[in-house]
């Protein structure tokens, strides 16, 4: 049998930033990390700001979390140029937890997911999660692009909702009954912010644009004193020195209140995280550790929550323009979080001078490119079972809410792989091989010299609970008990314990009426469950065979001269 690699490597789970000062880390390096970490971190401060409203938080809590989950994912992680904060794929489901459980509620879920996000890593489930079915992302995504817009209409017209609800089909109701009340220089700020994003993208994209508009906007109503809100009218000052410590209240009940929740921002932060890191690959050509990522978040929310920070996750936008900058290193993103930090602690009056029109423009934006229109709209040309999945999660999303929609479209999803899988696996008998192979010549040779007293079948994909019963579909078929039953499993990648199972009853069917059951072509990972099953003794390591040539010797040596009767 072939040497198989570990699934558990120890090198998978060195940070990135150890990895670069092993290689050397040079002033030349410095620099250029320090000219991308200003500008990412001039760039983030609006984006963190406005994220943190739009959960229903305060903007102090997205800087704390932006500055201290973002510097320990940077120190921590297995992404050479990732930055993390607070993004907009996490809006609703923070929202969620805060209209449900409260503040306290939410810190004790970051914790949580924390813990999971860490335990996901160790498992080696940063492998299987960069492959998250595309209809699924799709439609929470977009689902999650409509809320946040849902969410930006009272700041956007300047109406006095009180009580706005978090729900999508509630929050346009209520938008419409209060529409009489609109205020026209909010909307004006707000229509001028999206304006102007869309023009300086379209004709200066190489510009800073968030930075750029967002404080072009501040200037212009504090100069003009223009009457809308602002951070400062409505939260009042930036607090500065460092937040307290906050502690989660753990006990039996929060937990089972807040466990699926929980499960849900661990799944949708793993998935952003990752597809952000993704992203960043592609951009760099570097090579992403994708467990110690999952880790490094999992520890980064955890020491943001002790803060009262939000969840936080990777962020493509930022992390885009980290490596477009020229970023050589982690180190960028940590000076990233120390140009949060001080803004935070220094100039925290500026902050406050950001109009809640203008982010609510520019959250819009935001919405829109998250949910891709076009991209949703081209999904019609996909199968039709895919479709289903992406407008199912999608309307979930948006009806119900992203905990239900996250896990009922991974479900449904799952189920439509199974279908698949089963679609593309059969059992087949020798006769029907001899039809399908492409080496029929040399497999014909083969099967004509083997004697009457054995059946031969072949079986193709993954032997897992959704294909066991093909064994039984064997039995079903022969018409008569043979001497000797060879199972071809050369196209059998891997088997599971369902699979396991069944090949023990059917072994125990031979062994009942005299057969000897003879494998070939066994691979890696069947030969090693196998043998971890005790099966490779109860069926004889000389019945289990390379290839089906071996296997026809060995049929010959067990039938020298049998016949059928």
């Amino acid at each position: 049998m072939a040497k198989v690699n570990s699934y558990f490597k120890l090198a998978d789970f060195i940070p990135k930033t150890w990895t670069v000062l092993r290689e050397g880390y040079s002033l030349a390096h410095f620099r250029k990390d320090l000219s991308a970490g200003l500008t990412v971190g001039v760039v983030a401060l609006p984006l963190v700001v406005v994220f943190s409203i739009a959960s229903g938080a305060t903007p102090v809590q997205g800087l704390w979390a932006a500055i201290i989950a973002g510097l320990v994912a940077a120190l921590l992680g297995g992404s050479r140029f990732q930055v993390s904060g607070p993004t907009g794929a996490l809006v609703v489901i923070i929202s969620t937890i805060l209209g449900q459980y409260g503040m306290s509620g939410l810190i004790a879920a970051t914790m949580l997911s924390g813990l999971m996000l860490v335990a996901m890593g160790l498992a080696g489930f940063g492998n299987i999660i960069r492959y998250m079915p595309y209809p699924v992302t799709a439609g929470f995504t977009t689902g999650i692009g409509a809320i946040i817009a849902s969410g930006q209409l009272k700041d956007l017209f300047g109406l006095q909702i009180p009580d706005f609800s978090p729900e999508f089909f509630t929050r346009l109701v209520q938008t419409f009954r209060y529409l009489p009340e609109l205020h026209f220089w909010s909307l004006g700020t707000g229509l001028l912010t999206i304006v102007a994003i869309l023009l300086i993208r379209r004709f200066f994209p190489r510009l800073p644009v968030v930075v750029l508009v967002v404080s072009g906007m501040a200037a212009l109503v504090w100069l003009f004193h223009i009457p809308v809100e602002t951070i400062g009218s409505r939260y009042g000052a930036i607090p500065k020195g460092l937040p307290p410590f906050s502690f989660a209240v753990w006990n039996e009940v929060m937990l089972k209140d807040i466990f699926s929740v929980s499960f849900t921002l661990a799944l949708l932060s793993s998935i952003v995280t990752i597809g952000s890191a993704v992203v960043a690959d592609g951009l760099s050509g570097d090579k992403l550790k994708p467990n110690m990522e999952l880790v490094a978040q999992g520890v980064a929310n955890m020491a943001g929550g002790l803060f009262g920070g939000i969840p936080v996750t990777g962020a493509i936008a930022r992390t885009v323009v980290n490596i477009k900058h020229g970023a050589w290193s982690p180190f960028s993103a940590v000076i990233h979080a120390l140009v949060l930090l001080l803004f935070t602690l220094l100039l925290g009056g500026l902050v406050s001078l950001l109009p809640l029109p203008a982010l609510a423009g520019l959250l819009l934006v935001v919405a829109w490119d998250m949910s891709d229109i076009k991209r949703f709209i081209f999904m019609r040309n996909a199968p039709k079972s895919d479709l289903f999945v992406m407008l199912a999660t999608f309307l979930l999303t948006i009806a119900i809410g992203i905990t239900v929609a996250v896990e009922i479209g991974v479900l449904m999803a799952l189920i439509l792989f199974l279908r698949r899988i089963m679609e593309t696996s059969s059992v087949m008998p020798l006769q029907q091989v001899l039809v399908e192979a492409e080496d029929s010549g040399g497999l014909a040779t083969h099967a004509a010299k083997l004697p009457e007293d054995c059946e031969v079948y072949e079986i193709v994909g993954p032997f897992f609970f959704g294909t066991a019963d093909f064994l039984q579909d064997i039995l079903d078929r022969v018409e008569y008990q043979p001497k000797v039953f060879v199972l071809r499993m050369r196209r059998v990648p891997a088997i599971d314990a369902t699979g396991m199972n069944a090949l023990v009853s059917f072994l125990k069917h031979c062994e009942k009426h005299g057969t000897t059951l003879v494998l070939s072509g066994v691979r890696d990972q069947p030969f090693k469950a196998l043998s971890a099953m005790g099966l490779v003794g109860r069926i004889g390591e000389a019945n289990i065979l390379a290839d089906f040539s071996a296997a026809v010797a060995r049929v010959h040596e067990l039938l020298p001269a049998n016949r059928r009767s």
